[in-house]
């Protein structure tokens, strides 16, 4: 079975962002929400479900989990998205119109996702 080449697109765009976690780890924990416990952990948790799951989506016998994994994952980071919306001190910089379509975007990218559980 081989997989379609926009697949291969999205799992390098998750690797690239999974290893930023560990390159550049600062923008990761900045949006990370107070109430949650140990950023840290939560930032080098969510680095490498990324790039797992990136993996993943390369090898035709786990794509379809991984494509699962992906959808659960940003389901999971979606409140950091909300915060960065929310919080001045997390919005990195970024205008509030940039941070508000970063809401639909990860609609956009479940539905990617979505694409290849099938």
């Amino acid at each position: 079975m081989s997989l379609p080449w926009h697949l291969y697109i999205m799992a390098l765009l998750y690797f690239v962002a999974g290893i930023n976690h560990f390159r550049n780890p600062r923008i990761y924990l900045k949006i990370i929400p107070a109430y949650l416990p140990n950023p840290k952990l939560i930032n080098s948790l969510s680095g490498l479900a990324e790039i797992i799951l990136a993996i993943g989506l390369c090898i035709p016998f786990t794509s379809k989990l991984s494509a699962w994994g992906i959808i659960a994952l940003l389901m999971a980071i979606f409140p950091a998205n909300l915060y960065m919306l929310q919080n001045e001190q997390a919005a990195l910089r970024l205008p509030k119109w940039v941070r508000l379509i970063r809401l639909p975007l990860q609609g956009i990218l479940i539905y990617w996702a979505f694409i290849y559980t099938s």
